[in-house]
């Protein structure tokens, strides 16, 4: 039986986000700056205390036309993680040595698995196919699938970004989701087949300072995400043609995955029909490149902000169980200790 479109069923409920309390947080607290989200893909035992590693897969070009753009997108890949003072690996982009593409990638990928509190990042840049049961993505040489990337990740002990921006990506998602995992598909299902543009735009975004929709001086990988599918859909409007695109991020581990017109700046603001979650919490709290105010921060007190915006939501998904009184008391002492790790960050405090 062939993947289903991992697209989520709509209802019209307006949905509010752990985003809207940025306001009531200054109000309250004094606190005009700070990074919200739900849940840390870097849960506080798992704290990112190095430098992520950012490996991209180059697939075979198939012409001149196309080499070109994927060079390009990996050069800017490449530059941002010079910014960012993250480790860069490329497969793909070279000549081949002894080794085929699709080994290399599994030798790396081993080599990776250890337990480690860096970010790994895996960039898939190219084309994809998908048979109505198993989506693939070419390289040169043996193509590597979406089974053999959940076999060699699974034993993956650390915080994973996977991002697939070719063609027939979606089966990627429904195959990689897990918990503590955020996965990007360039299209809503294996039957998008035609060449994808989304690769081009996300690589643009993720050190794109206008791509910060919420201000907070950095871009996360939500708001690439979100600016990566807006302008994809622009330039198919633009020039008068079909959509043939829809990219897909999954950052709860349900394999369902959610698109860019589900939000409305950084907030979610459709509810599934089935009562899941949706996805972009974890992935706006993920950046390459941190703002001022992140980098001050140490990693035990972003572990305790983290942990703590989770009671945020977790108070706020509980509040008709409150009294008023009650619920506003709850979310005060909440705020305040966020506030005093803000001040503490930055120096106001002793720690």
């Amino acid at each position: 039986m062939g993947f289903a479109p991992l697209e989520r069923n709509a209802v019209s409920n307006f949905r509010f986000s752990i985003f809207d309390f940025r306001l009531l947080w200054a109000s309250l607290i004094g606190v005009l700056f700070f990074s919200v989200s739900v849940h840390s893909v870097f849960e506080p035992a798992e704290l990112n205390t190095d430098n992520p590693t950012i490996i991209v897969v180059v697939g075979a070009a198939g012409t001149l036309e196309y080499g070109v753009q994927f060079a390009q997108w990996t050069d800017l890949w490449h530059e941002t993680c010079t910014k960012a003072g993250a480790t860069f690996i490329t497969i793909g982009s070279n000549n081949k040595g002894e080794l085929d593409d699709r080994t290399l990638l599994q030798n790396i990928l081993t080599r990776e698995s250890k337990q480690s509190n860096a970010a790994f990042w895996l960039v898939l840049i190219g084309h994809g196919t998908f048979d109505g049961r198993t989506a693939k993505f070419n390289l040169r040489g043996p193509d590597v699938s979406a089974d053999d990337l959940a076999e060699w990740l699974q034993p993956m002990l650390r915080p994973l970004v996977i991002i697939n921006t070719a063609s027939s990506s979606a089966p990627f998602l429904n195959k990689l989701s897990a918990a503590g995992r955020i996965v990007i598909t360039a299209t809503k299902s294996g039957f998008e087949h035609n060449f994808t543009r989304f690769g081009q735009y996300l690589a643009e975004a993720m050190a794109k300072p206008q791509a910060d929709l919420d201000k907070d001086g950095q871009t996360s990988l939500l708001e690439s995400f979100l600016d990566a599918s807006h302008r994809t859909h622009e330039f198919y409007t633009s020039a008068g043609r079909l959509v043939t695109e829809y990219a897909l991020l999954d950052d709860n581990g349900d394999g369902l995955g959610t698109r860019a017109d589900w939000f409305r700046g950084v907030r979610p603001v459709q509810n599934a029909e089935d009562g899941a979650s949706l996805d972009g919490y974890r992935a706006h709290q993920v950046h390459l490149i941190h703002s001022q105010v992140e980098n001050k921060m140490p990693p035990l007190l972003r572990a305790e902000r983290d942990r703590l915006e989770l009671e945020v939501i977790k108070l706020r998904d509980a509040k008709e169980s409150f009294s008023e009184n009650e619920y506003y008391t709850k979310l005060e002492k909440l705020l305040t200790r966020i506030a005093q790790i803000y001040e503490q960050a930055d120096g106001t405090v002793d720690n």
